[in-house]
């Protein structure tokens, strides 16, 4: 059998974390998590981190094993995946990479052109302007100078826009072109699989894991973060509605509400990542015995 890298993808809250942990104890092989989010140390249930209990059943690799402090990208987990994917190989035939990153997933399926350096003086500028002008205003010239960005692009993330806006000007180019790099030849196969829902299952879990995570304590989690608040890392959804909690912007029940809005919002765009090259086999999480079946195929 020649080495396979599974694929197990889809939208946050649709069950990936329990049917791959089943996916992978069946086939006797360990997940790389492919969560840009859960790979941070310092969060742990706004990100939902599978829980001790999961960690257990199966290893996982690259879950909280990066500070928030330091600097991280799909490029970088390229490059430390396709290292423990070498190790990986030397003891499994088949590997399990879990997680609804869909850059993070590609980077290491086909690889990722290297960003140019950044201007520090241009970035001060676009900061400047954040300040000065606000968000709005830089998200009207990334739609004028990089379209595709601005359609899959998580808007109210000012870290993300300000690289996008940076790199386009920068380099005279759109920042989505140089993450359409020239697909890397990788030794192993590659299978991929997505799950989806029905929209209002899906939405309804959602709301559901939003709910169960304020239960389970996530304002005292922010609470605790606030140290780490100007770092991208904390521009994650759940986190940055509740500073605004602590900064006296919002009512808590004000931020629960926007949290499961941009919630599914961001689901819409994962699935609309996900679909865009027609790459992925669909299934419902139910279904996780047939694709154990068209996994069986696929490496036959």
């Amino acid at each position: 059998m020649k080495q396979t890298l599974v694929v197990l993808a889809g939208p946050t809250a649709v069950g990936k974390t329990s049917c791959g942990i089943e996916v992978a104890s069946h086939f006797g092989t360990e997940i790389i998590s492919a969560d840009s989010r859960q790979i941070y140390r310092e969060t742990t249930i706004g990100t939902a981190v599978p829980s001790p209990r999961e960690l257990a059943l199966v290893k996982h690799h690259f879950i909280q094993t990066t500070s928030a402090k330091a600097p991280y990208n799909a490029s970088i987990f390229e490059n430390q995946v396709l290292e423990r994917l070498e190790q990986l190989f030397k003891v499994h035939d088949l590997v399990l990479m879990v997680g609804g990153s869909g850059l993070y997933i590609d980077a290491v399926c086909e690889g990722i052109d290297d960003l140019p350096q950044a201007d520090p003086r241009l970035r001060e500028e676009l900061l400047e302007r954040f300040k000065k002008e606000g968000l709005e205003s830089l998200t009207r010239e990334l739609k004028s100078l990089d379209p595709v960005s601005y359609g899959k692009m998580d808007l109210k993330n000012p870290m993300r826009v300000l690289k996008a806006l940076e790199v386009s000007i920068q380099t005279g180019k759109p920042y989505s072109t140089f993450l359409l790099a020239t697909k890397k030849e990788r030794p192993f196969d590659i299978l991929r699989i997505a799950l989806d829902l029905e929209r209002e299952i899906l939405y309804n879990r959602i709301n559901r894991r939003v709910e169960l995570m304020m239960e389970a304590g996530l304002l005292e989690e922010v609470r605790q973060l606030q140290h780490l608040k100007g770092y991208s890392a904390m521009k994650t959804v759940g986190y940055r509605e509740l500073f605004r909690v602590l900064d006296g912007e919002l009512s808590l029940d004000e931020a629960v509400d926007l949290i499961k809005r941009n919630t599914r919002k961001f689901a819409r765009k994962q699935l609309t990542w996900f679909r865009k090259e027609n790459l992925y086999q669909w299934f419902t999480p139910a279904n996780c015995k047939e694709i154990i079946g068209w996994i069986e195929k696929g490496i036959g």
